[in-house]
C-alpha cells in the first residue's frame, strides 16, 4: 500500500480560506496540516479526518505538513460543479469535474479552423516566459509590469512542482497587487481560477479568451528532483516551451541560475535549464542579466537586460529561494528579473506593431 493515510482529529484551525491551515492530532502527536476546502469541504476543530502523512514523514522541505484526504465529519456531502464534465486527477480517489477554459476559447469549426475567441479584442498569440521554479514568478511578473505598465499578464501553472493552485501565497499576492491578470492550472495541476486540460490549451485560452497580453508559465511551489539529468520537475519547462513555440508565441526561457546554491550542478546555469536548452527542438529567446558570463547550449537567441535588483528588494514581494535571500543568491534573482525585463520588451514590441 503506497498511500500513507492515518486517521486523526482536528485540534485547531489557524487559517481559513481555499487552503485551510490546521493542527491535527495523529496517534497522539499534534501535526501541522492543510485542507484544500474546495476539494474536501470546510474544516473545523473536532472534525474526524483522514490525512496523508507521507511528505511530512519524509521531511521534505516543501511538504512539511500533512494533507487532509477526507473530512469524515463534514466532507461527505459534496455535489461537484453542475454541468462540469472534464475530470482532473482523473481515475484517482480525488478526481473531480471541472469546466475547461479551452471551451471558452471557442470550439473548432467544421473546416478545422478555430472559432472566434470569446472575448472581443483578444489576442491570438503573445509572448510567453517559461520559468523553471515558482520562486522566479514574482520577479518576472514585477519586472515585466514595470517595463510594460498596464499589460495583462497571466500565469499558467504547470506540473513539475505543487499541483494545487490554491497553495501559492505568491500568486494570491501578485493577483492582489494587479501584477497578474489571471491564473490557470493546466494538466494535472488544479484549483486555480480557471482549469485547463493541457498547457497548450491554457496558453491559447489565456490570449484568445481571457484577454492576456503575455503569459508566464511554470510549476507551482516546490520542485520534484532526483539529481539526474532527466528526472526532475524542471524538465516541465521543455514541454511548456514546445507548446508556446508551436502556438507561434515569442518564447522566452527564464534560466535557473545561482551564485549561492551549494550544489555544483545548480551553480551558474543550472543543469535543469541546460538540459531544456539542449533538448529544445526549435530556438527560443534566453533572457540573461547584463554581464552574465555563461555559455548556453543550442542555437538560441540571447537577450541581456539590465535589472533593478534594489527596486525588487524594496517591493515587499517574496525574496527567498531554497531558503536563501537576495544577498545570498543574487544571480538567481537577477536572472529571473532579466526574464521579466525581456518579457516586458516583447509586450511593448507587440503593442507597437498593432
Amino acid at each position: 500500500m503506497r498511500l500513507k493515510l492515518r486517521r486523526g482529529r482536528v485540534v485547531s484551525v489557524e487559517r481559513r480560506g481555499p487552503v485551510a491551515e490546521c493542527t491535527v492530532e495523529v496517534g497522539g502527536e499534534r501535526r501541522p496540516a492543510v485542507s484544500y476546502t474546495a476539494l474536501t469541504g470546510p474544516v473545523e476543530a473536532g472534525d474526524d479526518v483522514v490525512v496523508n502523512v507521507a511528505a511530512r514523514d519524509l521531511g521534505l522541505g516543501s511538504g512539511g505538513f500533512d494533507i487532509v484526504h477526507v473530512n469524515l465529519t463534514r466532507g461527505l456531502e459534496g455535489e461537484g460543479i453542475p454541468g462540469a464534465h472534464v475530470m482532473k486527477l482523473n481515475y484517482t480517489s480525488l478526481q473531480h469535474a471541472v469546466e475547461p477554459v479551452e471551451e471558452r476559447a471557442g470550439a473548432v469549426e467544421p473546416d478545422g479552423e478555430p472559432a472566434e475567441a470569446a472575448q472581443e479584442g483578444a489576442r491570438r498569440v503573445g509572448p510567453v516566459a517559461v520559468i523553471a521554479l515558482h520562486g522566479q514568478l514574482p520577479c518576472v511578473a514585477w519586472e515585466a509590469a514595470r517595463r510594460a505598465p498596464g499589460a495583462r499578464i497571466g500565469y499558467v501553472q504547470t506540473t513539475g512542482g505543487a499541483l494545487p493552485g490554491e497553495l501559492s501565497r505568491t500568486v494570491a499576492e501578485l493577483r492582489g497587487r494587479g501584477l497578474l491578470a489571471g491564473h490557470v492550472t493546466a494538466g494535472a495541476a488544479f484549483g486555480a481560477e480557471h482549469e485547463a486540460i493541457s498547457t497548450a490549451g491554457a496558453i491559447d485560452a489565456g490570449f484568445r479568451a481571457l484577454g492576456w497580453d503575455a503569459c508566464i508559465a511554470g510549476p507551482g511551489p516546490g520542485i520534484l528532483g532526483s539529481a539526474t539529468r532527466l528526472g526532475h520537475g524542471g524538465l516541465a519547462a521543455l514541454d511548456t516551451a514546445h507548446a508556446a513555440l508551436a502556438l507561434g508565441c515569442p518564447t522566452i526561457v527564464v534560466p535557473r541560475m545561482s551564485s549561492g546554491d551549494p550544489r555544483e550542478r545548480h551553480r551558474g546555469l543550472s543543469h535543469h535549464t541546460a538540459t531544456v536548452l539542449e533538448l529544445l527542438l526549435a530556438p527560443a529567446i534566453v533572457a540573461l542579466p547584463g554581464g552574465a558570463d555563461v555559455e548556453l547550449p543550442g542555437r538560441h537567441e540571447v537577450r541581456e537586460a539590465a535589472v533593478d535588483l534594489d527596486g525588487y528588494r524594496s517591493s515587499g514581494l517574496p525574496a527567498r529561494t531554497m531558503g536563501r535571500g537576495i544577498d545570498e543568491d543574487e544571480l538567481f534573482f537577477r536572472s529571473a528579473l532579466a526574464g521579466g525585463a525581456v518579457l516586458g520588451e516583447e509586450i511593448d514590441g507587440l503593442r507597437a506593431d498593432r
